[in-house]
């Protein structure tokens, strides 16, 4: 049986770690983003992907 190691342990500490550090940057970026765009803009997006995946918006 191997014997855990310091490395092993940081290692495995990065790994749970980087998941949560990406969807953090990645929930900041989107809500930045939303934030700056016109309102219409965001608003014809939006309805965009709802008729692009087949949902009704009217």
């Amino acid at each position: 049986m191997k014997n855990t190691t310091q490395t092993d342990i940081k290692q495995l500490s990065v790994m749970r770690f980087a998941p949560v550090l990406f969807l953090a940057v990645l929930g900041v970026a989107v809500i930045t983003l939303t934030g700056h765009v016109q309102a219409a803009a965001l608003h014809d997006a939006a309805h965009d992907v709802r008729h692009a995946t087949g949902f009704p918006c009217h």
